[in-house]
């Protein structure tokens, strides 16, 4: 739903305006001043923004240009009385969309509110793929083009006002760390710590001595009063990996911390009040994990605010050319050495189901570059799993006499005789064998084929 904010210092007209935008259908808010305005728009992220020009205080001017600042995306609709049109061409200067003369009526109103929707609309769409966007929102690592990554990028900067509670769900290797980490850069706490907790990797005792502290003799070990992360590291965002691995036992003091906003020291009762956002991910069924008892349910639907489900790779094939790039330049900078794609590779990127998601498409291309290091030319065997077999006439172990085996052998041994006629040359190979170049590839990958010219 389109969420509008009204901005007013007269309480009839505001409540008018309000009333109205609610009838058509719309989220309303409504701020009595431009500095409530400018505290809500801190706050919570707003589609439109509708300003009084002349208000006490905090005029709309200064309204527009602080929500410019904060909420790039954000389309200002100005709202003036007779006699300031003037007034009304500065505001669209400094960047607000449109202005509205009082009296206006409803008719009037709802029509430049649905253009600057609309616009909104389509500035978002634009932005998400320019440079200068990724720049601002720091979403280098968010790599592709696929409608689902933008879909996760819009969702971040409309919750990066906020202090909701986030739940990243997907397969391992999916860049469930990566999400969490734009929605921090993007929030108000984007200069306090980003504070990564495995939950996988440490005993229960050793979390909670980590997160919450401990007094002296809490247990064997605390020779003395320890003050915890979440004391340490006071309006930080705290980003708890594979939640699910965690006892119930935890689940209840992490859910106090969310519910309550404070957590109490091993081994005291006294409570300590904090002030922390939470961002939990976990690759694993939370339902299932309820039902199993492993899982608390009232933990669950804390963390389950805002919930990211982050697809695998393998469902965004159209953002493998884009993450490959991105490694191929990520490793020429950490090394300098620089590699490009041999012929037929990006096919069989495209082609790979990966089952370890982006994480192994990255591990993938390291492999390809360390092992093309002499000639700066990525081949397939060079990112080929291992139990792909270079085939020859003589190596294939298919020796079933059965129809398919034969057929299978006396079209793996025609391949590889007319890859060997033109030195490896796929495009030749497949016009002498009278296919396209896609099905001589798809027939190479059925048939275990890998071609090399070294």
């Amino acid at each position: 739903m389109t969420k509008i904010l009204v901005v007013d210092d007269e309480r009839t007209l505001r409540g008018a305006v309000c009333s109205m935008l609610r009838g058509a259908g719309y989220e309303v808010e409504e701020a009595s001043d431009g500095n409530r305005a400018i505290e809500q728009a801190g706050q919570s992220a707003y589609d439109v923004v509708l300003t009084d020009l002349k208000m006490g205080g905090l005029d709309g001017l200064a309204v527009l240009r602080r929500i410019r600042e904060l909420q790039p995306l954000t389309e200002v609709i100005v709202m003036t009385a007779y006699g300031t049109i003037e007034s009304a061409v500065d505001a669209m200067r400094a960047g607000a969309y449109d202005y509205i003369q009082k009296p206006f009526t409803e008719e009037e109103l709802l029509m430049k509110l649905a253009k600057a929707i609309e616009k909104r609309q389509l500035g978002t769409a634009y932005a998400l793929m320019a440079q200068e966007f990724r720049d601002r929102y720091k979403f280098d690592n968010i790599i592709g083009r696929s409608g689902a990554i933008r879909d996760v990028i819009a969702r971040v900067v409309k919750i990066s006002a906020s202090d909701a509670t986030v739940l990243i769900t997907g397969e391992s290797g999916t860049g469930k760390e990566m999400v969490a980490k734009a929605i921090h850069a993007n929030s108000r706490r984007s200069n306090k710590p980003f504070v990564t907790v495995n939950c996988a990797a440490m005993t229960e005792t050793l979390i909670e001595s980590e997160l919450f502290g401990h007094s002296k003799g809490a247990f064997t070990g605390a020779t003395k009063d320890r003050k915890g992360l979440f004391e340490e590291a006071n309006g930080a965002t705290f980003f708890f990996d594979e939640v699910a691995e965690t006892t119930p036992s935890f689940q209840a003091k992490l859910l106090r911390a969310i519910q309550e906003g404070e957590v109490r020291r091993v081994g005291e009762t006294k409570p300590i009040f904090v002030d922390v956002r939470i961002v939990a991910a976990t690759n694993q069924d939370l339902q299932r994990a309820i039902a199993e008892k492993r899982f608390r349910q009232d933990l669950y639907y804390r963390l389950n605010v805002v919930r990211f489900l982050l697809p695998p790779l393998r469902e965004r094939k159209e953002d493998v050319p884009q993450l490959v790039e991105h490694f191929l330049a990520k490793i020429a900078k950490k090394t300098g050495q620089r590699a490009k794609l041999g012929e037929g590779v990006l096919e069989y990127l495209l082609a790979y189901d990966y089952p370890g998601n982006i994480r192994e498409l990255e591990n993938m291309i390291e492999q390809g570059v360390a092992l093309s290091a002499r000639t700066g030319v990525i081949q397939l065997e060079d990112v080929a799993p291992q139990d792909m077999i270079l085939s020859s006439p003589d190596e294939s172990a298919a020796h079933s006499r059965t129809l398919t085996n034969t057929v299978d052998q006396a079209e793996r041994e025609a391949i590889i005789s007319a890859l060997r006629e033109f030195d490896g040359n796929r495009e030749r190979a497949a016009e002498l064998l009278g296919l396209s170049t896609t099905t001589l590839w798809r027939k190479m990958k059925r048939l275990n084929v890998v071609w090399s010219n070294t």
